[in-house]
Parts: structure tokens; C-alpha cells; sequence
């Protein structure tokens, strides 16, 4: 039986642990169907309490929906600023969206402020049963699919405290959120409250042939980008921006072709993605949501642009990424934040 089908005999109505197959073939086969449920995967840590694991996983989920946001809220491509006046604009855009749908106002508007801003308060304003279903309807809806699927790495090494707290957490979650749960990563040793379910991979599975990089775009902007050379020009002048590496190749496993990344803080695990005009079309926009995944479930954190965000507002752009990039590197560096190399 093939993976595809496996996983679609998968509950999605408790929490499952899933065995057998590496957690980057579940999430790219599951997101690969086009009629299945999306899949993200989350790395909350190590954590005491049931309330720690829902408020690292949603946490993190917020950050996959705010790097979605061209996916769910459309019109925020077309403000150009993030100043008074455009923030403004996209939460009437976002109350707009949310009237006569499953989305809760206030909590969209809240949202999308703070993708288009990249910065969010101190203290989150909603409560996590407000937070819980309304980013996963959002990331649903940013990866233009009906449901979304969480598969949560359980971190090794786990006593019986911490699994129980990761249990009991993640069946919040699935409880509050109306989302699958499955516990990719280190297997539960201390409790049988969870099933397991064990995958096997297709014996005909092969390495798909692949084009050879193109070596004269390696590490520097495309010479026939001059998107990429006006945001280059404005990232030499920042301190931060060192170690950017444009345009290098990723592979996330022998059995995935390799993609490139428009630009890439290795350091930092931040990936930068450059959208024109032809990312709006269905199929590249699945493709594109494909690909986040995909770097999101190997550690990378991703935010996308447009061309014209780019050219017409480059300043508010590199405050962004700046933003992400400095948070990332600073939650590394105190250990707050834990990726796969």
C-alpha cells in the first residue's frame, strides 16, 4: 500500500503516534496529495507542563501562519507600508475577509497586523481556546486546504512527567483545535495513552533525477533579478545581514530533489523567498506551499515576498527579516529554540 493511503487511514480525531518512516517523508507525502489535509510540523522542546507544549506549539504555529500570509489574506500583498495608515488597511482587509466565515474578527485583524508589522505584543491579547482554532483554520486556509494536520516531534530523551505533559498537551490541541495530532519523532516509552501507528515505505521507492544546479547565480543575487540586486543593495548596509548566502541549493533528504533558495541565513535557519507575478497561479502557489513545508519541518524559519512589496517599500522589508533573523539567532544562542541540522 502506498505511503499516500497509509496516512489517509490515519485518525485525525485523536492524537496518533506515527513510526516507520522519517517525519520529512510523512509531511511531504501528506502535503503532496492535493485533496489531503496539509501538514506542518512543530518542535515545541522539552516542556514540564501540558500548558508549556500548547503554548510552544502555538506559538510556533504562528509563525508558519504569518509566513503564510499572502495564502490567507491576499490583500496584504498590495499595502505597501507598514505604517499607521497601512496597518489600518490590512485589518479592515482582515475583518473584511473574516465576515460571513469560520475566522473570529478581532483575532484575524490581530493577526495579520502582525505579519505585515513583524511585531507582536508582549503578552498574546487572546486566549489559547481563541488562539488554538483560529490559527489553524488560518494555516489551513494558507495552504489552501480545508483541514491541516499537526505532526509534533517529541523531543528525546523524555522522562515520564515530560511525556505525560506533551500527551495531555497535544490532546488540547487536537480537542480545541479540531486538528489531527501526530507525535512524529522519539517514540512514547512511558505511556500507552497514545496508539501508535506504524508506516511502512514503498519497496519501489527511488531517487527522482534532478537538474544540476546553476552555478553562475550561486551565492549572489540573479544577475537577471534587479528584485534581488535592490534588496541586496539594502541589506549591505546592515550589520545583522552578514552571512546571507543567495541563491544556494537545499536538499532536505536523498529522496527530494533539491530546490533553490532564493536567500538563506544558514546561521540563523531563515530563508527568504522572492515572489513574482507567476507565484500567484495555482499551481505554483500549491507548489510554493509544498516547499514551505518542506523547509519549515527541516527547521528553516520562511517568509515570503512580493516583487513589488520589494520595490516599493524595501526599507520595511529588511526591518522584517531583520526582526526574524535577529530573534533566530538569539534563541539559538540561549538554546530557546532547537532545529534539526
Amino acid at each position: 500500500m502506498s505511503l499516500a493511503r497509509q496516512l489517509a487511514a490515519v485518525p485525525v480525531d485523536r492524537v496518533v503516534q506515527l513510526a516507520g518512516v522519517p517525519t520529512g517523508t510523512i509531511a511531504a507525502t501528506a502535503t503532496g496529495e492535493p485533496a489531503g489535509p496539509a501538514a506542518v510540523v512543530l518542535h515545541p522542546g522539552p516542556a514540564r507542563t501540558p500548558g508549556d507544549v500548547v503554548h510552544a506549539v502555538l506559538d510556533e504555529l504562528e509563525q508558519v501562519a504569518v509566513a503564510l500570509v499572502p495564502g490567507w489574506l491576499p490583500e496584504a500583498a498590495d499595502i505597501p507600508r507598514a505604517d499607521p495608515f497601512g496597518l489600518a488597511a490590512v485589518r479592515a482587509a482582515a475583518v473584511g475577509r473574516a465576515r460571513g466565515s469560520p475566522h473570529y474578527a478581532p483575532f484575524l485583524a490581530h493577526l495579520a497586523t502582525v505579519a505585515v508589522s513583524g511585531r507582536r505584543p508582549p503578552v498574546d491579547p487572546f486566549s489559547l481556546q481563541v488562539r488554538c482554532p483560529g490559527l489553524v483554520r488560518v494555516v489551513a486556509e494558507g495552504f489552501g486546504r480545508a483541514r491541516v494536520n499537526l505532526l509534533i516531534e517529541v523531543p528525546a530523551d523524555l522522562d515520564p512527567a515530560g511525556e505525560r505533559a506533551v500527551v495531555a498537551g497535544t490532546e488540547w490541541l487536537c480537542h480545541h483545535g479540531r486538528v489531527g495530532v501526530w507525535l512524529v519523532g522519539t517514540p512514547l516509552r512511558h505511556t500507552d495513552r497514545v496508539a501508535c501507528v506504524r508506516l511502512t515505505r514503498p519497496a519501489d521507492d527511488r531517487p527522482r533525477e534532478v537538474p544540476p544546479p546553476s552555478p553562475e547565480v550561486l551565492g549572489r543575487p540573479h544577475p537577471g533579478s534587479a528584485t534581488e540586486a535592490a534588496l541586496e543593495a539594502a541589506l549591505a548596509a546592515e550589520s545583522w545581514a552578514a552571512g546571507r548566502v543567495w541563491n544556494r541549493y537545499h536538499q532536505s533528504h536523498p529522496l527530494a530533489p533539491p530546490v533553490c533558495l532564493d536567500l538563506l541565513w544558514p546561521d540563523a535557519r531563515c530563508v527568504v523567498e522572492i515572489d513574482g507575478p507567476e507565484h500567484c497561479r495555482p499551481a505554483r502557489f500549491e507548489s510554493d506551499r509544498q516547499r514551505d513545508v518542506q523547509l519549515q519541518l527541516d527547521g528553516y524559519a520562511v517568509l515570503r515576498f512580493t516583487n513589488a512589496r520589494i520595490n516599493h517599500d524595501v526599507g520595511t522589508v529588511v526591518h522584517q527579516i531583520g526582526t526574524l533573523v535577529r530573534s533566530r539567532r538569539r534563541a539559538l544562542a540561549e538554546g530557546t529554540l532547537h532545529v534539526r541540522r
